[in-house]
């Protein structure tokens, strides 16, 4: 059983654990990192759960850091699992092979040494002992151990053909009840009707932390489905290492290459946020740096296309296709924020060593040399999806608009600020709701007769909350719920599919705190009267708990499915527990909070953004209502909260009770490889 150990350093340990055969203990080399990681290397314990598992077949990278003695150098490194060499790594050894000596992060003795094998894999289930000796000029040797997990699967009926991962990013459990409430309503108790993703039969609760902290951010939570294994924050589809360059971590495979290279199934990545954002970054690249933004779309197509078979990319984040020079290019600049290494390029088979740092590239024009279709709006969307083998639709320079203000804009519901919708005056009036996304994603993606991996991320239910725009999130939650139904609908249609509904971390710390005890017209004139706290403003007297709390109601439009207004007599009202400070009004924001990820010169957006508050202490500022929230941050952030899981369809007998977020890999791999019988 582990012991919190975490108060010991790693350098003492791993110094503890040499085993020196040559030399004095203080003349050794010192091997400071071992990937994968364990704690068997850096606390000394070799029991599980183990650290880093992998499914049977799954490749992974074999890495040590090491430091020699001052004055000396390291002449090779040999990597071992269990008894058997695997590779003997030096200067000159080239191939899946790797030696660093520069771009080593700070703090490092001089001549350190990153030494790795590329794309080891492992076929024979069982726990394996890992060894790296290093060798010194003088002739001195050490030895560290560490160990890892090799996972099998069982033959257990039929197989997942296809396999759905919606991800409500940011999405708690009480998110998902705020969607309820507004959506169906209750009456004497009882919910009215239930969310697609409460019909679902299966439920389970996911744990989330991440390789380095109790609260991760979306990169691993959401890699954590992807590999099977913990990132470090900021990271996605690798583990960390000693050096600053982005694409040279050790990678693990995802998932969408495991299956295509095995399976020869598609993969398809759909988003509300900028394509290159953490979540589905973490279904489509390997990066130290999940803000790498021009990196990670030039490798949907160079490397995810033929490694994983990436067959239909759907979102924002137009600005990293379009050449420098272009209107919202993003494309700007001489740095490569993601190079990768011969080694790399060498032990995982790469098609190309990459093109990125190429500002002038047009990807968009290079998507559709590949065989792609591309559609700019919804309206493409819709006509292109059906004669499409391949699709790439960028509805948005960047983020899209939250689900709010994509359905003002279809009602055409104007902004009095702006003097028009959201949406237009972001430049992009006809973006698709994540329904339609989906809908037009397995319409392509069905037309492979080996089947499909389909990430789909409902993004701004976690940006959102961050802003604390309470419904605005709710809005994104129940666009979400809609494209679960989407996908529920094509697994009753196709038995062999497997849904998995989650999220990757909870947001901001959402609590329904109850509901206002005034109308909407009172409630409007608090929100101006300046006086807080006190009694007439926006606080005493509004809000009703317990028993005073209610029953809020809201009418649904029978013709798109979402609230007709959100601003009705005794609303529901939300609190947050990870709140940055905040004026709270409780009515529903006219404008969203600004996007830094937006790109603003010459465009639409750019002359709006100004007019957008920027943070949430700069808008609602009439009531005087002021709440300070717990950390320093000018946004909510993230919690340790776990989160709910539902599934349906083959294998979904599998989710249920606790487990952690890297176990949720391994159960979807057992329906898509072993089978189930459900």
């Amino acid at each position: 059983m582990k012991k919190n150990m975490n108060h010991i350093k790693r350098a003492g340990i791993a110094a503890a654990a040499l085993v020196v055969s040559i030399g004095a203990l203080n003349a050794a080399p010192t091997i400071s990192r071992l990937t994968p990681p364990s704690a068997l290397f850096s606390v000394n314990d070799s029991g599980a759960p183990y650290t880093a598992r992998f499914l049977a077949g799954q490749r992974f990278d074999l890495q040590a850091t090491i430091q020699p003695e001052v004055g000396k150098t390291i002449t090779q490194v040999e990597f071992k699992v269990g008894a058997t060499s695997v590779a003997t790594v030096t200067s000159t050894s080239g191939g899946a092979t790797g030696w660093k000596t520069t771009g080593i992060v700070s703090g490092l003795a001089a001549n350190t040494v990153v030494a790795s094998y590329r794309a080891y894999s492992n076929l024979t289930p069982g726990v394996y002992t890992f060894t790296a000796t290093a060798t010194q000029s003088d002739s001195t040797t050490t030895t560290v151990t560490g160990n890892f997990e090799i996972v099998g699967t069982t033959l257990a009926g039929t197989k997942a053909k296809n396999i759905i991962v919606l991800i409500g990013d940011g999405m708690g459990a009480s998110h998902r009840t705020a969607a309820r409430i507004m959506l169906q309503g209750y009456t004497q108790g009882k919910a009215n009707g239930l969310l697609a993703t409460d019909l679902m039969p299966f439920t389970a609760m996911v744990m989330t932390a991440s390789l380095n902290s109790i609260v991760t951010d979306s990169a691993p939570g959401a890699a954590c489905y992807s590999t099977g294994n913990k990132c470090n924050n900021n990271q996605q589809g690798v583990f960390p290492d000693d050096t600053t360059d982005n694409g040279d971590n050790p990678r693990v495979e995802l998932i969408g290459e495991y299956l295509a290279r095995t399976q020869g199934k598609s993969l398809g990545i759909v988003t509300t946020a900028d394509v290159f954002d953490a979540t589905p970054g973490a279904f489509g690249s390997h990066t130290q740096a999940r803000g790498a933004g021009m990196g990670i779309c030039d490798n949907y197509l160079d490397e995810m296309v033929p490694k994983a078979n990436l067959t239909v990319l759907l979102g924002g984040g137009r600005k990293w296709f379009l050449p420098d020079g272009t209107l919202g290019t993003a494309r700007t600049g001489a740095t490569n924020d993601y190079a990768m290494p011969a080694d790399v390029v060498s032990g995982w088979g790469l098609p190309t060593a990459g093109t990125v740092g190429d500002t002038s590239r047009d990807l968009i024009a290079d998507f559709q040399t590949a065989g792609f279709i591309y559609a700019p709006d919804k309206t493409t969307l819709t006509t292109v999806a059906a004669g499409a083998n391949k699709l790439l639709g960028l509805f948005s320079f960047s983020n899209m608009n939250i689900a709010l203000d994509k359905i003002n804009g279809r009602r055409g519901t104007t902004s009095p600020t702006l003097g028009g919708t959201v949406v237009s005056k972001y430049g992009f009036p006809d973006q698709p709701m994540l329904d339609e996304m989906t809908d037009a994603a397995l319409t392509v993606l069905s037309k492979n007769t080996n089947g499909f991996v389909l990430e789909i991320e409902g993004a701004s239910i976690d940006k959102q909350a961050h802003n604390m725009d309470t419904e605005r999130w709710i809005l994104d939650m129940i666009e979400f719920d809609k494209a679960v139904q989407k996908a529920r609908q094509f697994q009753a249609a196709n038995p062999n599919t497997l849904v998995v509904v989650t999220a990757d971390h909870e947001c901001a710390g959402v609590a329904i705190i109850g509901g206002s005890l005034v109308t909407n017209a009172q409630l409007t004139t608090r929100a101006a009267s300046g006086l807080g706290t006190a009694a007439g403003g926006p606080r005493n007297g509004v809000v009703g708990t317990y028993e005073a709390a209610g029953f809020p109601a809201y009418t649904i439009s029978g013709s798109d499915g979402y609230p007709t207004t959100t601003d009705v007599d005794y609303r529901m009202l939300i609190g947050y527990a990870a709140n940055a400070d905040r004026n709270e009004d409780w009515l529903t924001n006219e404008l969203p909070l600004r996007d830094s990820q937006q790109p603003t010169s010459g465009t639409s957006y750019g002359s709006i953004s100004a007019t957008l508050p920027n943070l949430p202490t700069n808008r609602d500022t009439a009531g005087g209502f002021l709440v300070t929230g717990q950390v320093q941050d000018t946004t909510a952030v993230h919690t340790a909260g776990d989160i709910p899981l539902s599934a349906q369809g083959r294998g979904a007998k599998l989710f249920t009770g606790y487990m952690d977020n890297t176990d949720v890999f391994f159960k979807i791999m057992q329906s898509a490889i072993g089978g189930a019988t459900n």
